[in-house]
């Protein structure tokens, strides 16, 4: 018989968080987040909180811990949308439908109980946190950013009756054989037109250019993807936790960004050292030997991620775009870097997967978001 109870004590948050590094200890394709970064989501550390209310639930069968979920309501999300969603999250479980069963009855007693008719998911607290069911691409290791999953969780999930709501591709790149000659044209021709030009960081540290750039860089964010799935506006505690979590591990060679006359920022791409191997084998704790494995793929990363590309919605289709695509042909020369992983791309925004025919492209992942109305 499975057992389900909400975590509330310390014990239970350890179970939670550790739960999912038992499940793929071992496993050549998982990638755990930070273990502090897990612990600090159910304290006052955790800055979406002023957004959103959450639960966890673990699932117990014969005296051990078979399953795990977390429930999120985003309350910013639904203000904007006028629903009554709550998102599932950090859903893992032993392939049992007996254990599965338990935990989303458990995400839907509680949303019955608080007035919500939808859950959706898996979705985290904003679209910069890890989401979507990985569904294809078993046999790739998971970016850093997003959650790797055994291949049963879908017809664990669909069992309950959960249908597809939106998938994302994922793609491989490249650097093509022989680079498109037109794109820099274009690029230099879009800049001296619009009266842009590219930010200088030659002499900005680190720190200095996050400093400098980070509140029209987010503000580029909140107007290029307010319009896509499940996306929030960023207030100043979650803007103040996403660059804690980031700006150590930015390294300014991935980084464009891109300048009006008067230093607005109007458009952006960021891509990240890979972090997946050096967090692999301490199982996400910051070890010794993990902090050396992670300064080494900061520095000289093999393998890169691209986090975001934005371009403000008054200079779309203008020919920024390609001012991006130069940015990241440079970034794919950088001394040792093998390919680029560009995370989730809504399948339905080809505009975005338009720009991948200019690289050598291979789609070898999808996730999809599942919902159910109650």
């Amino acid at each position: 018989m499975v057992k389900v109870r909400e975590v509330k004590t310390k014990k239970d948050i350890r179970d939670f968080v550790n739960f999912s590094l038992k499940l793929y200890k071992n496993n050549e394709y998982f990638v755990p987040p930070i273990y502090m970064d897990e612990l600090a989501i159910f304290t006052d550390k955790n800055a979406y909180l002023s957004t959103c209310d959450q639960a966890f639930f673990l699932a117990e069968k014969d005296g051990k811990t078979v399953g795990r979920i977390q429930v999120i309501v985003q309350k910013a999300h639904n203000d904007l949308t006028g629903e009554k969603r709550v998102r599932f999250s950090r859903f893992d479980a032993i392939d049992d439908k007996e254990v599965s069963r338990a935990l989303f009855t458990a995400v839907e007693d509680y949303a019955k109980r608080n007035g919500f008719d939808i859950v959706c998911g898996p979705l985290g607290y904003s679209d910069l946190e890890r989401e979507g069911l990985l569904i294809e691409g078993f046999s790739e290791l998971s970016t850093y950013e997003e959650q790797y999953n055994y291949s049963y969780y879908q017809a664990l999930i669909e069992d309950m009756g959960y249908e597809k709501e939106v998938d994302w591709l994922e793609y491989k790149l490249t650097l093509p054989d022989e680079k498109n000659p037109k794109i820099e044209r274009v690029a230099e021709h879009a800049l001296k037109r619009a009266n842009l030009h590219r930010a200088d960081f030659s002499k900005l540290s680190v720190s200095q250019i996050v400093d400098k750039y980070k509140d029209g860089i987010f503000h580029c964010i909140d107007e290029c993807y307010k319009h896509l799935y499940g996306t929030v506006p960023f207030d100043e505690k979650s803007k103040k936790q996403i660059l804690d979590s980031f700006k150590l591990v930015l390294n300014k060679k991935l980084l464009e960004v891109i300048l009006d006359e008067n230093e607005n920022v109007v458009a952006f791409a960021l891509a990240l050292p890979s972090l997946s191997k050096a967090l692999q084998k301490s199982g996400g704790k910051i070890t010794l030997g993990a902090l050396i494995r992670l300064l080494k793929a900061i520095k000289n990363p093999d393998i890169i991620d691209l986090a975001l590309i934005g371009v403000l919605p008054e200079y779309q289709n203008k020919g920024i775009n390609a001012v991006a695509l130069c940015a990241l042909y440079k970034m794919l020369g950088e001394d040792g870097i093998k390919h680029c992983e560009t995370n989730l791309n809504l399948e339905s925004n080809w505009q975005v997967q338009a720009q991948w025919k200019y690289f050598n492209a291979v789609n070898h992942k999808r996730r999809r978001s599942f919902i159910k109305k109650l």
